[in-house]
């Protein structure tokens, strides 16, 4: 009898996120990486780090969607990484699931959050 779990015949089980969480992982570190390389020159090139250089860099449309998008990054680089985490460590689905659940409104809470903070009237 031949062994039909080789080649383009396997079972294959798990949840199958490697390459594609290996590849956001990296890719959301980067535009966090580009994020505070940008907020890093805007702070040398002002020369002044007080309220109000904070404040008029926040002023621009473009920093509060280039933070916007920055923070999404970091939302979803954590969730990826505690997602790994749950499925990893905790065995119980029950618990597992819970604990997905409580990240991801979490995240999503601290997503909005970060919104009302920006376009604060």
């Amino acid at each position: 009898m031949a062994n039909d779990n080789i080649g383009p015949h396997r079972l294959v089980v798990g949840a199958h996120y490697g390459l594609r969480d290996w590849l956001a992982q990296r890719i959301t570190a980067i535009v966090m990486v580009v994020y505070t390389l940008v907020l890093l020159v805007a702070f040398l090139i002002s020369g002044d780090i007080g309220y109000e250089s904070w404040a008029g860099l926040f002023a621009h449309q473009w920093f509060k969607m280039l933070t916007f998008v920055a923070l999404l990054s970091l939302f979803y680089h954590a969730w990826v990484g505690m997602r790994d985490i749950w499925m990893d460590y905790i065995k119980p689905v029950s618990i597992r699931l819970a604990l997905q659940v409580a990240t991801v409104l979490w995240l999503l809470a601290c997503a909005g959050w970060a919104a009302q903070i920006l376009w604060r009237a």
